[in-house]
């Protein structure tokens, strides 16, 4: 059976959160994103960040009367541990810089897990943004 849809590439993955700007300052820090142009929506702030080749990430404020189903808030008790990201909510960044960058995490008192791909050629590590959504980094 043929798909639907013809021509697809990844446009943009989008969060909400109640301070876009802390959760950009993260992204910027943490990934060396860059914030971009984005569009007065007027009811609701937006920041846009970029990433080096075409990956857009997508800030959004929260509605407060929203509870999203993929948010973190969505859990019926806090959850905290990034063990459980590998079978949950991620979104997922390569780095060439695997043990340098873990290595930062850690020193910024970042909690993350680490694991490798069954063959071990591909090291993992899983942690939380300011606002509870799961990251994953992926390096060799």
């Amino acid at each position: 059976m043929a798909a639907m849809a013809t021509g697809v590439s990844l446009n943009h993955i989008s969060r909400e959160s109640s301070d876009i700007r802390r959760l950009a300052d993260f992204y910027k820090e943490i990934f060396g994103l860059e914030e971009i142009e984005s569009p007065n929506f007027g009811e609701f702030k937006v920041i846009w960040l970029k990433a080096p080749g075409n990956f857009a990430l997508h800030l959004i404020e929260r509605n407060p009367s929203f509870n999203l189903p993929e948010g973190p808030w969505s859990a019926t008790s806090p959850v905290a541990d990034p063990s459980h990201l590998p079978r949950g909510h991620h979104i997922c960044f390569n780095v060439s810089n695997f043990q340098s960058f873990v290595k930062t995490l850690k020193e910024k008192g970042i909690q993350t897990f680490e694991r490798s791909l069954p063959d071990g050629k591909v090291k993992q590590v899983f942690f939380f943004d300011p606002d509870g959504n799961g990251l994953e980094v992926a390096g060799q």
